[in-house]
């Protein structure tokens, strides 16, 4: 008991445990049966036959070693050799059709068990792209990709494989159980006295496999999230000479994952041994017993034989058993990672009802518009009322905070007003479709994010079905044609960083372009570059506003002089507005700096 108190001891956070990452709440099993259950609907035949064919091969095992004192029987102690002419055969028949039943069985529960994860793992990643981008911002990179891939394994491992290893051991408990008792019912009953020694030690070490198994889980996030931050950010970090500190941060998350691991382990250690121990002594009591029964007459040695052997497989499935709430437990965590995210609920949705968003104009529309993030104590919009017409440019500008970008994201149902309305050809965006609203509505991020691949790729990710002189023509509009080495062929890199910060910009452009939207959201389409690179985005950005409905978002002197109306935001509030003949006094506004 003392032993097994210090274990419950090394599982406690330490008192200055900075966790990267919280453990997901807890989540009964019957509960994370009736979520994932429904989705191996469409393999449960295939799951079945897996099931059977698991259940037979036991009775094929069961056959060898009944065989195998046939033998002892019949030829050793007998020593004759006709017998074999029969048992031969047998043998090799029974070796067949055992591993016929075992490739079918591994075939089936690898089949099943890989599209049962795709499920999962699509569902979830499904959900994720329904949340809103502040949403998943505020969740760790990192952790998130591990409970997309190990933890929606772990689901797996508790749904199907499990299941599949609980009816195999019940089905070997069966066949060994009825074997024993044809054999000898003394002994078999004597044999059974080490069941409910086992489930007692199990039950003595399910609570701590428990909290080890979800410590290894959370532990695991946190590792993830980590290096994925730390790699992500591979530039800040050398700029800054953080490596030392980034390692230091790694280490110090991989010690405490090793410490987890250690501690399952030494929980899993000391069940083994103690469950061998039970083991062996069932094994002693029916080798002293079957001993009297074979001087007695009344078992043969085969028979003894064989019922040892028998004995060795029923402790098995019984031992796998025990520990089977081990796997249990460390899938039960993962379960309860991947459910967390499944129960964050976005918050913006399609209505009911909600129709989609049909032969726009482009017009722009914001009705005292008012606006508080989570947590915060001031409104990031506090009665905003603002009008894009179609083929007019509306510039936002306003020092850093002031709500600029809160605009673009209500524009494209990031995040709905607290109050106020948001319309787009007097449609209010919370009627229309999030589909539809966002074919109509082409936002370009300021940090216009490209995915690893061609330019072509990540210019017709919008409209995959471009063709490629409609790509070349946005390309040229973006005043990029010239600068690829490869054209359209020419990689971006990761997060588009094989091209400048211009280029990227001129690819998101010919993105947005290709989309061809009535209304167009521009979020500071200059940020972060220097004078000379500004000025170069001022034309192609010109040609991509007209006949569009635009509002755009700079702090960019020239850029904002190509508006046909200036609105100063400043504290979520709109100033009284100028036109661009009026630019002049905006002496705060210097190109390139960012919002």
């Amino acid at each position: 008991m003392r032993l097994l108190d210090r274990l419950a001891t090394s599982l406690a956070p330490a008192p200055d445990d900075d966790r990267v990452v919280e453990a997901a709440p807890t989540v009964p099993l019957r509960e994370v049966v009736r979520r994932f259950w429904p989705l191996a609907r469409p393999y449960r035949k295939l799951f079945a036959v897996g099931i059977a064919l698991a259940a037979l091969l036991p009775a094929v095992e069961a056959a060898e070693i009944w065989l195998f004192k046939l033998i002892v029987d019949d030829v050793l102690v007998a020593e004759t050799l006709g017998p074999l002419a029969v048992y031969i055969p047998l043998m090799l028949g029974l070796a067949l059709v055992g591993a016929a039943l075992s490739f079918g069985d591994e075939y089936a529960a690898t089949w099943v068990g890989e599209r049962f994860t795709l499920a999962v793992r699509t569902r979830l990643l499904s959900h994720l792209h329904a949340l809103e981008p502040d949403a998943l911002d505020r969740r760790r990179h990192g952790d998130v990709l591990a409970r997309i891939t190990g933890d929606v394994h772990a689901i797996e491992t508790l749904l199907l494989s499990a299941l599949a290893e609980v009816v195999q051991a019940g089905a070997r408990i069966f066949f060994f159980a009825g074997a024993l008792a044809l054999l000898s019912w003394k002994l078999a009953l004597a044999s059974l006295f080490v069941v409910p020694v086992f489930a007692f030690a199990a039950q003595r070490f399910a609570r701590l496999a428990r909290r080890a198994a979800r410590e290894r889980r959370r532990r695991s996030g946190s590792l993830s999230a980590v290096a994925e931050e730390s790699l992500g950010n591979a530039a800040l970090v050398q700029s800054a000479n953080a490596q030392e500190r980034e390692l230091a941060r790694f280490r110090r998350e991989s010690e405490g994952a090793i410490a987890a691991e250690m501690a399952g382990t030494r929980i899993g250690g000391l069940f083994a041994p103690v469950i061998d121990l039970i083991e062996l002594a069932g094994a002693i009591l029916i080798i002293v017993m079957g001993t009297w029964a074979l001087t007695a007459g009344d078992l043969t040695l085969g028979g003894l034989l064989a019922f040892l052997a028998y004995l060795s497989q029923l402790y098995r499935p019984v031992r796998d058993l025990s520990r089977l709430g081990q796997t249990v437990f460390e899938a039960s965590a993962g379960a309860e990672r991947v459910i967390e995210l499944l129960d964050t609920r976005p918050r913006v949705t399609d209505t009911p009802g909600a129709r989609p968003l049909t032969r726009v104009r482009g017009q722009l529309e914001l009705e005292r518009v008012s606006f508080r993030y989570p947590g915060a104590e001031e409104p990031a919009l506090d009665g905003v009322s603002l009008l894009v017409r179609p083929g007019r440019c509306v510039a936002v500008v306003g020092a850093s905070g002031a709500g600029k970008s809160t605009l673009a994201k209500l524009a494209v149902r990031f995040a709905d007003p607290d109050s106020g309305v948001v319309r787009v050809d007097g449609h209010d965006v919370r009627d229309v479709t999030l589909r539809s609203l966002r074919e109509h509505v082409a936002l370009l991020l300021q940090d216009a994010p490209l995915f690893d691949g061609t330019v072509r790729e990540n210019v017709a990710y919008g409209r995959p079905d471009a063709t490629d002189e409609e790509i070349a023509a946005a390309l040229a509009v973006a005043g990029l044609t010239d600068e690829l080495p490869d054209g359209t062929a020419t990689r971006t890199g990761q997060r588009g960083r094989a091209l400048s910060g211009g280029q990227r910009r001129r690819v998101a452009m010919a993105r947005a372009l290709l989309q061809d939207a009535p209304v167009l959201i521009l979020d500071e389409p200059t940020a972060g570059l220097d004078a000379e690179a500004s000025r170069r985005l001022v034309e192609p950005l010109r040609r991509l506003m007209r006949d569009r409905a635009t509002l755009l978002i700079t702090h960019d002197r020239e850029l904002a002089a190509a508006a046909d109306e200036i609105v100063v935001l400043e504290r979520g509030q709109i100033l009284p507005s100028r036109t661009a003949s009026q630019s002049d006094g905006m002496q705060d506004l210097t190109p390139g700096v960012v919002a």
